[in-house]
């Protein structure tokens, strides 16, 4: 299923070239009715440069400020806070990095003047029943290493800089001169790399705030594994050692982790978790869209494309395909052992779908028809859980079995 905003996007487009062109007018008609459909299901947020942070070096890969979009609380959520960092991967070195540096992901100068918030982040009760009147920020990601990394000399053939840290705490710095100081409750959520983040500095999140504030992590497809691909190698951990390396991530990584084995494989969730102290939400698809594409099947170990039709529409997957699937599963789910824990403070809603990044979809996060565990769709099981009305750790059975996913179809 599409995003509503992936359809918003495409349909804007569509709707100008009806006016440019001339088209037909009922082309244009339809169009237009489709926008306003669209637009119920989520707002737009202007951008905020976080300028004063260039002073401290906490800048993007090119030197540009930091940036986020901030949707400002109201009534009872004026004194609540939810950071959401914004995913998109990783750069491991400096090809990969000055690449960025002509993106969004690693420099604001190419980010968006306003971004859509819909899911966690919309500001309706309808569509976001818990938190819809917090304070709701979304993080850019302009850095390419999770907020880690903290390298002080700077190349100027390359004027590359790896300051993720930096901005990490810039940010949090900022919200709390403009009244985060003052909150009741705060989550630090994220995305894929920006779940990631949200493992990785919930602990340094709690400590930033006031120590009467309630804070709580979730991580939304962030649970990335140490797996082989098919091929026998486990390229997604040499990648995260370059990325380390490059970005000199080591100091920022938990100690209790790097003190037992190399700083790569702190990147790597079920190696550090358990360490974890403030309370932690993981949602996630066991067959999670982005790992299936890109660590357990990447190009470079499917040379003939054997796997090509399969990681676009997982219906068109062979039987053995499957049965590799499963077994990505399974792993999966053993990589939890380190999160699973009695302590009913640890909530997730692992299903079997093949997508990545739920929480901020409205189709997948609070709608009629959106994906189900135990009675429950994804804000709501959220929403009980950061509210301790009761727990929620649930496993989904194994594909295809679960008919309320939302799997992903890429073009």
């Amino acid at each position: 299923m599409y995003h509503a905003f992936n359809l918003f996007g495409w349909c804007t487009l569509y709707a100008y070239q009806c006016m440019i062109e001339k088209a037909s007018q009922w082309l244009c008609v339809i169009l237009v009715c489709l926008l306003q459909v669209l637009e119920t299901y989520g707002f737009y947020v202007d951008i905020t440069y976080l300028e004063s942070a260039v002073e401290k070096g906490a800048v993007c890969l090119d030197g540009s400020p930091p940036a986020y979009h901030w949707d400002m609380g109201y009534d009872t959520g004026m004194d609540n806070w939810l950071v959401h960092i914004e995913g998109g991967g990783w750069c491991n070195n400096v090809t990969t990095c000055l690449d960025r540096t002509k993106t969004r992901l690693g420099s604001s100068k190419q980010m968006a003047e306003q971004v859509a918030f819909s899911g966690i982040l919309h500001n309706e009760q309808q569509y976001n029943s818990d938190f819809y009147n917090w304070n709701k920020i979304k993080v850019r990601y302009c850095d390419g290493a999770s907020f880690t990394g903290d390298v002080e000399k700077v190349n100027p053939k390359t004027n590359l800089h790896f300051r993720g840290a930096r901005i990490f705490h810039a940010v949090i710095d900022d919200l709390l001169a403009k009244g985060m100081s003052n909150a009741e409750n705060a989550i630090l959520s994220g995305c894929s790399a920006g779940g990631l983040t949200s493992i990785l500095h919930c602990d340094k999140f709690k400590s930033l705030l006031p120590k009467t504030t309630n804070v709580k992590c979730l991580s939304d497809a962030g649970y990335f594994i140490n797996s082989q691909d098919v091929s026998g190698k486990r390229r997604l951990e040499a990648f995260y050692d370059d990325v380390v390396k490059t970005h000199g991530s080591a100091k920022h990584l938990p100690r209790s982790c790097t003190s037992k084995m190399k700083s790569s494989l702190c990147f790597f969730p079920e190696n550090m978790v358990r360490k974890v102290l403030k309370p932690l939400f993981l949602t996630n698809a066991a067959y999670d869209s982005w790992q299936i594409k890109n660590v357990l099947a990447p190009g470079i170990a499917d040379p003939h494309g054997t796997w090509h039709n399969c990681k676009v529409d997982i219906g068109r997957c062979s039987s053995n395909q499957i049965d590799i699937i499963q077994e990505f599963r399974l792993e999966f789910l053993s990589a939890l052992d380190g999160f699973l824990s009695t302590n009913s403070s640890r909530g997730m809603f692992i299903n079997s779908c093949y997508a990545h990044c739920q929480t901020e979809i409205q189709e997948t996060w609070l709608m009629t028809g959106s994906p189900m565990l135990a009675n429950k769709r994804i804000g709501e099981a959220v929403g009980d859980w950061f509210y301790d009305r009761s727990p929620f750790q649930e496993i989904d059975c194994p594909y295809p079995c679960d008919r309320t996913c939302h799997n992903r179809i890429f073009a």
